[in-house]
Formats: C-alpha cells, sequence, structure tokens
C-alpha cells in the first residue's frame, strides 16, 4: 500500500533543515505497509491531509463541539501507543485526544509513580530498583502495565512504554495472550530545534510529573504548581548537552522500534513544528476510525 502523508506542505522545507527529520523520513519514507510523513514528493498526492494539517484547529471545527465520541466504526476498541523524542509533545496531544475521543490515556510514568506511592507488589519492587539506582525490569513494568489495562474496556493508548524491542515484544506477547493485540502506532516527528526550545523552558512538578512549558502552558503562578501550589523543578539535565545526548539515545533505541512496528502494518507518523500543526492530523486519523 502507498504510504499515506499526514503532514503540513508549509513545513516541508522547515523540517527538512532538522537532522533527525533530515534523517528519520528518509527512512520511513520506503515503507509499504505503514502511513507516514514523508517528503515534499509525496504532498501532491494528499492535499486533502495538507490543507487540514495546515488549518488551524478552530478553522476546522475540531474543538467547536464538546461531543466526545465513543464507539469506533467497527466496535473494536483502539489500542494504540504513541512515540515521540522527549519533548515532542506526546502527552499535549493525548491530552486533547481525550476531548474529542473516549480514549483513556496511560502515561507508564504515571503508573509506576502511583503503584511506588501505593505500595503495591510491584511498586515496592520498582522501589527498590529506584533506590539502588538501577533501572526498573522490563517485567515489572510490564506487569504494572497489565494490571492498568485490565482496568480498561474500551479503547485506550499508552505513552512511555515500550522504549526497545525486548519492551515491545514483552508487550505484544502480554498483549496477544488476552487476545487484545496492539491495533494502532502513532509516532511524532518533531523537529530537533523545535524540541529543545520546549525542553529549555520545562518545568515539572515531580510528584505528579505534570509538566509546564513557560511558552505554551505556563502555570498560572510562576514558579508553582496550578494544582497543589508547590514548587516546580527545572531538571538539572534539561540544557542543550544533555538534551543532544539524550536524544541521541532516544533515537537508537527508537529507530529499530518503528522498524519492528512497520512490518506490522500498524505504524502511522505525523509530522508538525507545533502541536496545533500535529492534532490536526492526528484528529483525522481517530476521525476514520472512531463513529
Amino acid at each position: 500500500m502507498l504510504a499515506r502523508t499526514y503532514q503540513s506542505r508549509s513545513l516541508l522545507q522547515t523540517l527538512g533543515r532538522s537532522s533527525w527529520f533530515g534523517r528519520t523520513m528518509p527512512v520511513l519514507g520506503h515503507r509499504s505497509q505503514s502511513t507516514i510523513s514523508s517528503s515534499s514528493s509525496s504532498a501532491a498526492a494528499v492535499t486533502d491531509a495538507v490543507d487540514v494539517a495546515a488549518a488551524s484547529i478552530d478553522d476546522q471545527g475540531l474543538l467547536a463541539s464538546s461531543h466526545i465520541r465513543h464507539h469506533t466504526r467497527d466496535d473494536t476498541p483502539l489500542r494504540m501507543l504513541i512515540l515521540g523524542a522527549p519533548g515532542a509533545g506526546k502527552g499535549t496531544q493525548s491530552s486533547r485526544i481525550r476531548k474529542s475521543f473516549d480514549i483513556t490515556a496511560i502515561s507508564s510514568g504515571d503508573v509506576l509513580r502511583r503503584n511506588i506511592a501505593q505500595q503495591t507488589p510491584a511498586g515496592l519492587r520498582a522501589k527498590e530498583s529506584v533506590a539502588r539506582g538501577e533501572l526498573v525490569s522490563d517485567d515489572i513494568i510490564v506487569e504494572l502495565i497489565r494490571a492498568e489495562l485490565n482496568t480498561i474496556s474500551g479503547s485506550w493508548l499508552l505513552d512511555g512504554f515500550p522504549r526497545n524491542i525486548a519492551q515491545a515484544q514483552a508487550l505484544d506477547t502480554m498483549l496477544k495472550g488476552t487476545g487484545q493485540p496492539l491495533n494502532a502506532v502513532v509516532n511524532l516527528v518533531v523537529p530537533e530545534e523545535v524540541i529543545l526550545n520546549r525542553i529549555i523552558e520545562r518545568y515539572v512538578h515531580v510528584p505528579s510529573g505534570r509538566v509546564y512549558n513557560l511558552t505554551y502552558n505556563p502555570p498560572r503562578v510562576p514558579g508553582f504548581d496550578d494544582v497543589t501550589g508547590e514548587p516546580l523543578e527545572h531538571r538539572p539535565d534539561d540544557n542543550p548537552e544533555s538534551f543532544k545526548r539524550r536524544l541521541q539515545q532516544y533515537h537508537a533505541l527508537t529507530e529499530p522500534l518503528l522498524e519492528y512496528y512497520d512490518k506490522s502494518s500498524i505504524l502511522t507518523s505525523f509530522a508538525g513544528s507545533t502541536s496545533d500543526i500535529i492534532y490536526p492530523q492526528l484528529y483525522r486519523f481517530l476521525d476514520e476510525r472512531f463513529e
């Protein structure tokens, strides 16, 4: 099948200057079974998608209605992963999706923090790993995600897991064991320079994981969490040098992951420099699946 693109024509040259975008889009562009954002040569074939991506959300009426779509067209719950580099806007897109579609958003980081706080058996094991300065094992994370998914009967999207092939295989084994395999993987492709600016201006409420940005999502009271009033923190490694190292590590792990999901024909990538450009693409993608 020819790749569908969800991309604004006006962004093609800008995005092409990003080193990650420039490396990734040619890699994705040759694929025949995934629906992906490609290069400018494919833009002419997808005028409708380009127009949607280039238009503002309000102009498309995506926020004009408070109606939430509950049912997929084939009555099969959507089981979706959302991938993207740190700072690509996964949390922002998840929040916007839930305003229009009845999809439960699951953040692996939130699940881990909650289980540690509640001192569940898996949470206690995870706490021991964290206390030793170790990464939480795949087995523990999969156990936590399994328990979380067992509480959900409808559609869901998972953010933050898996991060590598071994985790993806463990997740697939777990889901297929319940007869509920993944049926969608979305990947957010944002230029590195845009992500870097977001990271530099990012502040976090550590206990809850709530993230703020000084430009597009500032706290109501500067320096303090909107919900608890507690101080926000700027991560020591949210700086250009550390970010570049983290991004290199992310790409090294994620490129094989994209190949893995592409082989299952469930991968779609969305490109843009702002959340307002990417969200209409996501909306159309989901609109095709919900009544």
